[in-house]
């Protein structure tokens, strides 16, 4: 009985590359597996079928062989072994297409097992112009760095570390059951895939030291709290001489006992007399860059906000500075001698003769209200 043309069986073209053959298979093999489908004489069949193409095609020698001779070419190579041929049996190319799943690649694979060292987060508290203008601090901070004697290997001087005589490096070992092959994480090396005989009398074999170390932060004008800065390479070290992670410097803005800061403005409360409400003025207030002129009109009630362009804050991604918004709180006198009260009552006694709609037409407005109220109430 002649055989089906391989890349028939896997459903791919003549010139598909190794990704390919193996997304194929890969979907092949999960769709036919025999746990899938139990006492399934078709579907087992149809899994040996896709295995034994693929053995053929995902190997370039037996490929070419294949390409060129057709069926005969892998035969006489022991090919076509599927389950029990001389190639490198059903376990190594179901290890081979899964072993991601099961975290791993095959045995003997020699991977590294270096891995990247972790973020670090270090929390830097400014004050509101510090946050504003921007500045460079230093700051100290604990990490893990890499061993010096050791150079990050955990070996002591003269020594290195050794394969794993249980998972050959692979950091892996592998389980068959039946059809099914499930790896495990090496429990003699931890899935480093090496062992250290000798280690490192300063880091016991980590290959990580503690330390404090300074550094230099360099803060961009009109960092706001929540804002990160990032220092590259200045995290912990990375395990078995890989990559040392990355340092997040979280920016938090203390309050001001003036201002506010809301994003790119700035707001403030400024009180003024009821002298200065009444007749106007001009009083000094407070920024960043200093003091300014602020113009009172006359006649201002308590409340009223001014803006100050230009006055609040230079965003940190750029664009045009915010804007200082004062709001003006008019302050009643206090601790008045009993002249200053005659003064006042004498003041209230001419304004009552004019009404309130004409001196104060935000009370006229609002008891008319109440007694419009009350009308309808007893209506």
């Amino acid at each position: 009985m002649s055989k089906r043309d391989y890349y028939e069986i896997l459903g791919v073209d003549r010139s598909a590359d190794d990704k390919e053959v193996k997304k194929a298979y890969r979907r092949l093999a999960m769709k036919h597996h025999p746990d899938r489908n139990p006492d399934d004489k078709e579907s087992e069949e149809k899994f040996k079928e896709a295995t034994e193409a693929y053995e053929i095609l995902s190997d370039e020698q037996k490929r070419a062989a294949y390409d060129q001779y057709g069926h005969a070419g892998v035969d006489q190579n022991g090919g076509g072994a599927g389950f029990g041929g001389g190639g490198g049996g059903f376990g190594d190319i179901f290890g081979d297409v899964f072993g991601d799943i099961f975290g791993g690649g095959g045995a003997g694979g020699g991977r590294s097992r270096s891995s990247r060292g972790s973020d670090l987060r270090y929390n830097l508290e400014l004050d509101l112009e510090e946050a504003v203008k921007g500045k460079t601090v230093k700051i100290r901070v604990p990490t893990q760095v890499k061993c010096n004697p050791c150079a990050g290997s955990g070996a002591a001087k003269g020594s290195k570390p050794e394969m794993c005589g249980t998972c050959h490096g692979a950091g892996q070992v592998r389980m068959q059951q039946g059809f099914f092959s499930v790896q495990q994480t090496c429990p003699h090396c931890r899935g480093q895939g090496k062992t250290i005989k000798n280690p490192c009398s300063s880091c016991q074999g980590s290959g990580v030291q503690e330390e404090q170390k300074t550094l230099s932060v360099k803060v961009p004008p009109g960092v706001d709290t929540g804002d990160r800065i990032r220092l590259s390479g200045e995290g912990e070290a990375g395990a078995q001489g890989g990559p040392s992670g990355d340092l997040y410097v979280q920016v938090s803005v203390k309050e001001h006992p003036i201002f506010v800061r809301d994003g790119k403005n700035l707001y403030c409360d400024v009180p003024i007399t009821l002298i200065d409400a009444a007749l106007g003025g001009e009083l000094e207030v407070p920024t960043l860059d200093g003091r300014v002129k602020l113009k009172i009109p006359a006649e201002t009630q308590s409340g009223k906000m001014f803006r100050l362009r230009g006055k609040g804050v230079e965003p940190v991604r750029g664009g045009a500075s915010g804007d200082l918004m004062c709001r003006v709180v008019v302050e009643t006198p206090v601790n008045l001698n009993k002249k200053q009260k005659d003064l006042l009552r004498e003041f209230q006694a001419t304004l009552d003769k004019e009404g309130t709609k004409r001196h104060a037409p935000q009370k006229h407005s609002w008891f008319e209200g109440v007694k419009s109220f009350f009308d309808d109430m007893k209506l």
